[in-house]
């Protein structure tokens, strides 16, 4: 299984970031190779969603049940697609009415082995383009403020 886990903080309440993590059906709109979102069915506090993943002439369905538990954390459970395994955890901390810390962690493990030992020699990069995707959503949605994204990983 593969591990990633990154720390961010950001000029933005843990409420904001809470709501553009929870907003699955707009990440078409900012996140890389993310095709297409649908989202079967959401209570407020547990969604499930289908997310359509493309690369070139690669394309993958992934569907994820989504426990949300404002505006601490955003927990994504792997229920079908092709992977093996894929889950990933989001935590928000606020450290003032308009800062806080974000702590994301993704675990993962292909079907095949060939496969996760290629995607491990990029995976990084993509996870690091991803949280920037969603940082630059954070600037366009919000604005930007005087002190900038730390990271802290």
């Amino acid at each position: 299984m593969t591990s990633i886990r990154e720390t961010r903080r950001l000029p933005y309440s843990a409420e904001q970031m809470f709501d553009l993590v929870a907003d699955v059906g707009r990440y078409p709109e900012f996140l890389p190779w993310v095709v297409a979102t649908r989202v079967k069915s959401d209570n407020g506090t547990e969604m499930v969603a289908d997310m359509l993943v493309g690369f070139k002439m690669l394309r993958e369905k992934f569907t994820s049940r989504v426990e949300k538990t404002r505006p601490g954390q955003i927990r994504v459970h792997y229920i079908d697609g092709p992977m093996r395994d894929l889950d990933n955890d989001w935590r928000f901390r606020a450290l003032g009415p308009d800062s806080c810390e974000i702590v994301f962690s993704v675990d993962f493990t292909f079907r095949n082995a060939l496969f996760e030992k290629l995607a491990g020699q990029y995976v990084d990069r993509a996870f690091g383009k991803m949280v920037t995707a969603f940082e630059e959503r954070a600037r366009a949605l919000y604005g930007s403020s005087s002190s900038s994204a730390i990271s802290a990983a």
